[in-house]
């Protein structure tokens, strides 16, 4: 059994991966609301990981940073603080989170962290400036940090397309938006948190004891393909 540290695992694609890992392995859960589960391999602390002191916690093979924002909106409406707040939300908690648990994941079994990027790092997408921005730099720690603690501890990120979950309600709110957004993608889909999960229940595994410093991109061909 292992011990695995998931920030923002009460929603969306961390909730996903906190119910596939507590039928294995001890979670320790960390976000501003509790998740609507009871389970006995299951710790949870209420904290904002921006504005809170993080919990001690004396063992830790595997950290996930979960937390992310949607913030579409063209050039000339986005203020400097929307790209300050999702550089902070998606960068500054990561950094955080890894400058304080790091001593302690260090020590532990086949050690690794997760972090999330986004399809539109990649491609170039209208009204994603910011978040793009900001997940660039989650890119950009990745390769960094993968290359720094390469003998020690593995990083890897997830770079989803469009997931269903409460983040892109507003994108998928209804049947229509949700058939145009699966036309969107060559493969004619989008996410599901479940999916996104597996592939980082596979990153923490031995099984990807080989792997670190990458960025996965999950796009249903979006980014690969052009059809």
């Amino acid at each position: 059994m292992k011990n695995i540290v998931i920030i923002g695992g009460s929603k969306g694609i961390g909730s996903a991966i906190l119910l596939q890992q507590l039928e294995f392995n001890s979670v320790h859960n960390i976000s501003r609301n509790a998740p609507d589960i009871s389970h006995p391999n299951l710790i949870h602390y209420t904290a904002d990981v921006l504005q809170d002191p993080l919990p001690e916690i004396e063992n830790i093979d595997t950290l996930i940073y979960c937390p992310g924002s949607i913030n579409l909106k063209p050039i000339g409406s986005l203020s400097i603080e929307d790209f300050r707040n999702d550089f902070e939300i998606n960068v500054i908690g990561a950094v955080k989170t890894i400058q304080k648990y790091l001593p302690v994941l260090k020590k532990g079994n086949n050690p690794s962290i997760v972090l999330f990027s986004t399809v539109a790092a990649k491609l170039g997408m209208p009204f994603h400036a910011s978040i793009a921005t900001a997940k660039a730099g989650i890119e950009g720690l990745v390769k960094s940090l993968g290359a720094e603690l390469a003998s020690v501890v593995r990083i890897n990120a997830i770079a989803p397309t469009i997931t269903e979950t409460s983040l892109a309600a507003g994108i998928l709110r209804n049947d229509r938006m949700k058939e145009n957004m699966a036309e969107r993608h060559p493969m004619k889909n989008y996410l599901k948190p479940e999916e996104v999960a597996s592939m980082a229940n596979y990153l923490i595994s031995d099984q990807a004891k080989s792997i670190s410093g990458q960025i996965f991109e999950m796009d249903y061909g979006i980014v690969t393909f052009k059809i």
